[in-house]
């Protein structure tokens, strides 16, 4: 793969190796108004011009099958425009100096979709992620092209509510049933237990367990949790699930499956690649609300970290 975003720079057209080039000029000869040029290295670009440079409306085709249609200022994509890549996938939105800045939506390979806030290139502040694969959400706050900060993981018929870092819950969240009831609890950092056979020591991977606090029916999280976004239509009254553990011993920690789990146990990160296609569903033949103080059935898993746009393009060309 190529350096970041290499394959969305165009060709320059300096004095010494402009191409071919037809259309209007301005008193100093330089190419000004509308154009249509063919650079050295094989790309073509078509449209507006001034003192020289690509600026203004324009549409530029690389030789790899790349194409941008968009907002040019000084040869540098800036303000509206969509980049389609080879692989089918595609970038709709703001450009700043030659980047993805602000908001747009960018359509994958493999179905999935992002529609938010863009920094410098990443995913970063509020956006939308699908997986077309199965249709669930992760809805909440991007931090260098992370899931960071408070989101929700929006499946079927159920979703989580919470805080993550680096692309997993962690801490204080909930999940909450369509059927009408809810599990709160929060999800540890645990140390994998070690393997008494193993002679060398592998790599440690530390994944969230989610420990189960109680069963309740529908409720809001109350100000005393920071920054969790209420449910919309949810009732008014409330209850810390923080009050709740007090009440009562919560659940044990669940033991590990080879990866993150939820509240059954069932992997919530499936560590299949990095397209989500291995999101589950909650069972759907419960017709009531457990009080007990075992986790309610959740044999799903959540989304997998969503794929960098860097890095998830298969066959993208290079120029030169």
């Amino acid at each position: 793969m190529s350096d970041l975003g290499s394959e969305e720079f165009e060709g320059e057209e300096e004095e010494a190796n402009l191409g071919e080039y037809e259309g209007e000029r301005n008193e100093a000869g330089e190419r000004h108004g509308h154009g249509r040029a063919r650079l050295p290295n094989g790309d073509t670009y078509e449209g507006q011009y001034e003192n020289g440079k690509r600026s203004g409306q324009g549409t530029y085709r690389f030789k790899n099958g790349s194409r941008y249609i968009g907002e040019y200022l000084e040869n540098k994509k800036q303000g509206q425009g969509a980049f389609m890549y080879p692989d089918g996938s595609k970038y709709e939105g703001d450009w700043v100096d030659d980047q993805r800045h602000g908001h747009g939506v960018y359509l994958y390979p493999n179905g999935d979709s992002y529609n938010g806030a863009w920094l410098s290139h990443l995913r970063h502040g509020q956006g939308v992620y699908t997986y077309a694969l199965t249709g669930s959400k992760y809805v909440g706050t991007w931090v260098n092209g992370k899931q960071e900060d408070f989101g929700e993981l929006v499946h079927s018929n159920h979703r989580y509510q919470g805080k993550f870092t680096n692309n997993n819950p962690l801490g204080p969240g909930k999940y909450i049933f369509d059927i009408g009831c809810e599990q709160h609890g929060e999800y540890l950092q645990v140390e994998p237990e070690k393997e008494e056979e193993e002679e060398e020591e592998p790599l440690a991977i530390v994944l969230p367990k989610w420990r189960a606090d109680k069963i309740t029916t529908l409720t809001l999280w109350t100000t005393g949790v920071e920054g969790i976004p209420p449910s919309p239509g949810e009732p008014e009254e409330a209850a810390s699930p923080l009050d709740m553990a007090e009440e009562g011993e919560g659940e044990e920690l669940l033991d590990s499956a080879g990866g993150l789990l939820g509240p059954d146990g069932a992997a919530l990160h499936s560590g299949e690649g990095r397209h989500g296609s291995a999101e589950g569903q909650q069972d759907s033949d419960d017709d009531e609300c457990d009080d007990s103080d075992e986790p309610p059935a959740d044999s799903g898993e959540a989304a997998d970290p969503a794929p960098d746009p860097e890095t998830a393009h298969s066959a993208e060309g290079q120029e030169p």
